[in-house]
């Protein structure tokens, strides 16, 4: 309760937890734009939807980002570098679902078995798989992958950009369910 009151959201509405940053390098992300179009489908699909930004303060430009292209709704809150970890960790354990890329705050949500998606680029999904009990892995699987970069060798990043938010909405609606 007291860590979604300092970040200003509601506890009695609906909560996603995106975590857009990671620490290893820009390859892991997932492009901001397509988390900002996973907010606006789970926003049209629940007004009451709130979808909470978490991450470092590096992570703040990313969530800004993300929070600009979703359309600057009041629903969307960057708290990237706002909260402290415990915070973090008390908005997750609050969340109906958490949106990740393959980083910390993916592990924390599967440690505290929330519902998870999980997004893997670079990295092997089978390497460090969420064990929630509800819990998708994303991987394309594409020849390339997984390169274990920091940035793209090839320069296409479409390990990641090629995921569809149509596709993780789709997985996202599935754990809800």
């Amino acid at each position: 309760g007291a860590a979604c009151a300092a970040a200003g959201v509601d506890a009695g509405r609906p909560l996603l937890v995106f975590a857009p940053g990671a620490e290893f390098g820009a390859a892991k992300r997932w492009p901001a734009a397509h988390f900002a179009a996973l907010a606006r489908r789970a926003l049209l699909a629940d007004p009451r939807c709130q979808v909470a930004l978490l991450g470092s303060p590096k992570d703040h430009e990313v969530c800004a980002e993300v929070a600009a292209a979703a359309g600057g709704p009041a629903a969307v809150h960057n708290l990237a570098g706002r909260t402290s970890l415990a915070e973090a960790i008390a908005l997750i354990a609050k969340a109906d679902a958490v949106v990740a890329n393959d980083s910390g705050l993916l592990h924390i949500a599967s440690a505290l078995n929330r519902p998870v998606v999980a997004l893997y680029g670079p990295t092997d999904p089978d390497h460090a798989p969420p064990f929630s009990d509800r819990a998708a892995a994303i991987s394309l699987r594409l020849d390339c992958a997984p390169c274990r970069q920091r940035e793209c060798p090839l320069d296409h990043q479409d390990c990641m950009r090629r995921i569809d938010p149509a596709m993780v909405w789709q997985r996202l609606c599935a754990l809800l369910a």
